[in-house]
């Protein structure tokens, strides 16, 4: 089967061997072709091949669960290309993180895969930059990684020729900046900021304590979650329920149980108060304020499952 092919509700994962569907990391760009196309999973479907994974151990029922979210790492992984780490690489480790989410979710506590898949995900990603941020902010090109091998060995050198008083010295001079340059065939701008990120200290991406206070780190804000994907589609979601499906809902009471409702819940004064009391609304209809709560309870609870069924 090719993947023009993949259009289809299921045709992508009902194939006998559906990962052969997917290329290679190294054709980065057809890999992402490739899982962008690949069919999401209904919540029912979801929970079938959950279940299937937790009770029979069923490894195609898990591959179908991770084949349906490759596309959710690639999205999360765009989020980290700042930090001079290749795409693929990222979306390797945060794959690992798919299966590690896939191994241990549970389909009976409520939560989608996708919002628990977010979490491990994102711990890979971040272990991996965690291990290699050192790396990437001393040397990214040919010459900075020369410069970076050469630089401490020639410093010391410096140092040896240089009057017993500059011993102590840990910057260099503008003569031997110029001279390293000369050496090395750099500009001096560039042996500059090499001596600057050598001399510098490592950052603290993990957040530490300080007086009994956890303080900020940049591992807090290594990426922006109020444009991840999933976090976009359920702020949608809420404002589309607290309109569409608020008015739906509504919809499903009678006239009384409607008013009780929007006087209690719905309406706001100029003043910041809301509307009716369920006393004042029991003299008006002629009933106790027991009653008036009775209707209210009944009638929450209707719109609550009219609410559930438009979601």
């Amino acid at each position: 089967m090719s993947i023009a092919t993949m259009n289809t509700p299921t045709a992508a994962l009902t194939v006998r061997d559906p990962w052969a569907l997917v290329p290679s990391l190294g054709n980065l760009d057809a890999y992402i072709t490739a899982v962008n196309r690949l069919p999401l999973l209904t919540q029912e479907e979801e929970t079938s091949l959950a279940r299937k994974w937790r009770s029979q151990q069923d490894l195609e029922a898990a591959g179908k669960l991770v084949l349906s979210h490759l596309r959710l790492v690639v999205s999360v992984s765009r989020q980290y290309l700042g930090y001079g780490l290749p795409h693929g690489d990222l979306i390797q480790e945060g794959n690992v993180g798919l299966m590690k989410a896939v191994k241990r979710f549970d389909p009976d506590q409520g939560v989608r895969l996708v919002s628990y898949a977010l979490h491990w995900i994102k711990a890979e990603i971040h272990e991996y930059i965690l291990k290699n941020w050192r790396m990437v902010k001393v040397a990214t090109t040919k010459a900075q990684r020369k410069l970076f091998f050469n630089l401490r060995s020639m410093k010391q050198s410096l140092k040896e020729d240089a009057a017993e008083a500059d011993l102590h010295r840990s910057t260099l001079t503008d003569r031997e900046i110029d001279a390293v340059a000369g050496e090395l065939k750099v500009k001096r701008e560039e042996v500059i900021e090499m001596e600057t990120r050598l001399s510098g200290g490592d950052v603290a991406l993990e957040p530490t304590m300080d007086d009994g206070e956890e303080s900020y780190a940049p591992i807090a804000y290594l990426a922006d979650e109020s444009r991840e994907p999933t976090r976009v589609i359920e702020a949608h979601r809420r404002d589309v329920l607290a309109t569409d499906g608020i008015a739906q809902a509504l919809d499903t009471l009678d006239e009384r149980s409607r008013r009780i409702v929007e006087e209690r819940w719905l309406k706001v004064n100029d003043n910041g108060s809301g509307g009716m009391t369920l006393h004042e609304l029991a003299a008006e209809y002629g009933v106790s304020a027991e009653r008036i709560r009775q209707i209210e309870v009944a009638a929450m609870k209707k719109m609550r499952k009219a609410l559930a069924e438009y979601a």
